[in-house]
């Protein structure tokens, strides 16, 4: 018995932007992951994989496989202070489809941690 296809019109491009890395993921509106790219997974290893241009080559692999489901709107959501967050917003808006929400949803502490003893040279 064949699979049903799946379409997608409206999704969620969550964007994690670390320090060592940068992961991609389209959702659908439910939060149902249908696809996730990183810039490890993207062929980039080591140092190379905290670049601008490894989080563009993985946010564009994960919009090709989207388009081909019939992606056309999406929400993004940054989060992370890595490098890669506003190349990847970049390979969005190249991709040609209308976004509906840019929001930046990283955590902020409002007292956190103690921090570290200071240095006594």
């Amino acid at each position: 018995m064949a699979e049903k296809q799946k379409t997608l019109s409206v999704a969620k491009i969550n964007v994690l932007a670390t320090f060592n890395n940068t992961i991609i993921s389209i959702a659908d509106t439910e939060g149902n992951v249908f696809f996730q790219e990183s810039a490890g997974s993207s062929g980039f290893k080591g140092a190379r994989k905290a670049t601008p241009y490894a989080a563009t080559v993985a946010t564009e692999k994960a919009l090709v496989k989207a388009k081909q489901i019939g992606l056309k709107e999406v929400d993004v959501y940054i989060k992370g202070p890595g490098v890669g967050r506003d190349a990847a917003l970049r390979a969005v808006r190249a991709a040609n489809l209308k976004l509906r929400l840019i929001a930046d949803i990283t955590p902020i502490p409002h007292d956190g941690v103690k921090p570290r003893k200071k240095r006594r040279v």
